[in-house]
């Protein structure tokens, strides 16, 4: 790694448990509330920012996407499909059935189009080769657009609405594919982004700010990378859990990056040299972000 891409300082922990596996979080501007999940631990955490409020829900699936719909209802990918969510007591009921059958799969990454649309990933439970999808979800019908994904993450799109970006986390390849700004379809081949180097840690959740710059959470790696448009990596932020695996744009002027991590798969030696593995980070460097748009519910 160049000097230029030296990490920076980090940031601090938020007030919240450390999280077997901790993913998904997402910013609400009307509420000034950031959102994660502990996906295994099937918890949503609910964090008022000015207030410094955490709350914790327990959830009766795992789950790992959370996309506004109003501001009564929420929409979480989970491992039986699209369930609909009240936010003033936590009501679920099911929206969408996907992959309901199938027992060894699970949700996992995943991001609302500026149009309304929903991409959303699926993966096997213990990560198994190829046993997961990606989905796209519009005006009620729910389309398979890829096959044979091992690990979805990375789901974000470019500011105006034409690209898609994406990962199967474990060939190290960020992609990115054309797509109608109408509708968030691809309308073309997904073609190589970045190819991250083997041993330099795993591509996992991305976000995409307003200058088209896509922030990659690393795992493995401890940080959060910035990309350029053309696909060269020009920043690296630190994180202190070698396990990040998702960012979210946060912040009345979504300035800041949160950050979450997990301490799955981490031994007792693993864990005494990763002491903060699990927990959930606000970083100093300042961002220009943009705010999640609302889930299109007909």
């Amino acid at each position: 790694m160049t000097s230029e891409l030296a990490p920076e300082p980090s940031g601090k922990a938020l007030p919240a448990p450390a999280c077997t596996l901790g993913e998904g979080p997402t910013y609400d501007r009307h509420t000034d509330t950031a959102w994660w999940f502990d996906i295994t631990g099937r918890k949503l955490f609910e964090y008022r920012m000015e207030a410094g409020q955490l709350s914790t829900h327990h959830l009766p699936v795992m789950a790992s996407v959370l996309a506004r719909v109003d501001g009564e209802r929420q929409v979480l990918a989970t491992e039986s499909g699209l369930m609909l969510r009240m936010t003033h007591n936590g009501a679920l009921s099911m929206l969408m059935p996907i992959e309901y059958d199938d027992k060894l799969t699970r949700s996992n990454d995943g991001r609302v189009h500026a149009c309304g649309a929903l991409w959303v990933g699926t993966m096997g439970k213990n990560g198994e080769h190829e046993a997961g999808a990606i989905y796209h979800v519009f005006k009620g019908k729910l389309t398979r657009i890829y096959d044979k994904i091992s690990i979805p993450n990375a789901i974000s799109f470019s500011p105006d609405g034409a690209i898609a970006y994406f990962t199967d986390t474990e060939t190290l390849k960020l992609m990115r594919v054309q797509i109608d700004p109408k509708t968030a379809l691809p309308l073309g081949e997904p073609k190589l982004f970045h190819h991250l180097a083997h041993g330099d840690g795993w591509p996992d959740g991305a976000v995409v700010d307003a200058n088209g710059v896509l922030w990659n959470a690393r795992w493995g790696g401890g940080a959060v990378d910035a990309y350029s448009p053309d696909g060269r990596r020009i920043l690296s932020l630190d994180v202190p859990a070698r396990q990040s695996s998702c960012p979210a744009f946060v912040g009345r002027n979504a300035d800041r990056l949160l950050v979450t991590s997990a301490l799955q798969g981490l031994d007792a030696d693993a864990r005494k040299a990763d002491p903060e593995a699990g927990l959930t980070f606000l970083l100093d460097h300042a961002v220009q972000g943009r705010f999640e748009p609302d889930f299109y519910l007909v």
